[in-house]
């Protein structure tokens, strides 16, 4: 089983790892097209000012636009502690187990507006870039990922759980993986409404990755999502043939 996740914006700073190696990153296969990005990406952030419209941020975070200048040559860190956020304060890798953490690192799959896609174990730097990012040249962040990275996927062996968010979905589908919505039920107003939500659900699916890499079950279908789900005490129904809703 794999779990494809979104990554997050914000970067945890520092590492004690080695510098970029790409050889050293899952899905040799991708190396080319990172390596192009990875330089045009350094070229635009030489110039803080071009940068800032590029990324989307303001003159406060020319401390992240100065380390993604130079992130070829900075220190690296395991991709799932170098990815914070909501999602990743869920599913907290520090207090998994060690057989738990080492399922983490192989079957967590973060994918990356840089790298295309690498295992949660993956050795990577701070940087900044996104999927709303813009680069030099024709087309979006996930239409040039989208040759390369949808064979990549393609040909993950056994079940798939698609926890990306949309922006990242779009860079290659997930065919016949399990796809997850997040609804939060109203507690006043039309008792049982359920509506979509942004922020439950990032901490949703953060819930749900560190249930499925928790579990030592062998997970290979979507009623076997839905037993680990319910363990964890998460409130799951199936919706279709690959769909659950999480509701919170």
């Amino acid at each position: 089983m794999y779990v494809l996740l979104p990554p997050s914006e914000t970067k945890a700073p520092g590492g004690d790892g080695p510098s970029l190696d790409l050889a050293r990153l899952g899905f040799p296969e991708l190396n080319p097209l990172r390596d192009r990005m990875i330089d045009r990406l350094t070229q635009l952030c030489a110039d803080p000012v071009r940068a800032r419209p590029a990324l989307g941020v303001s003159a406060r975070q020319d401390a992240e636009i100065a380390a993604t200048a130079k992130l070829r040559t900075t220190p690296t860190m395991p991709a799932l502690h170098r990815y914070t956020g909501v999602l990743y304060d869920q599913l907290d890798m520090a207090t998994l187990l060690p057989a738990a953490r080492a399922r983490a690192t192989e079957r967590l799959l973060i994918t990356s507006a840089l790298f295309g896609l690498v295992r949660g174990g993956d050795p990577v730097p701070a940087y900044r870039f996104s999927a709303g990012s813009r680069l030099t040249g024709p087309g979006t962040v996930a239409a040039r990922w989208r040759p390369d990275l949808t064979p990549v996927i393609a040909t993950l062996d056994g079940l798939v759980v698609d926890l990306r968010s949309g922006a990242y979905a779009a860079f290659a589908p997930a065919r016949e993986a399990v796809t997850v919505r997040v609804l939060s039920e109203s507690v006043s107003g039309d008792p049982g409404s359920r509506s979509i939500v942004s922020h439950f659900s990032k901490a949703a699916k953060g819930r749900l990755a560190r249930a499925l890499v928790a579990t030592r079950a062998d997970v290979t279908d979507v009623p076997g999502v839905l037993r680990v789900a319910r363990r964890a005490g998460l409130r799951v129904e199936r919706t279709g043939e690959w769909s659950i809703d999480l509701v919170t």
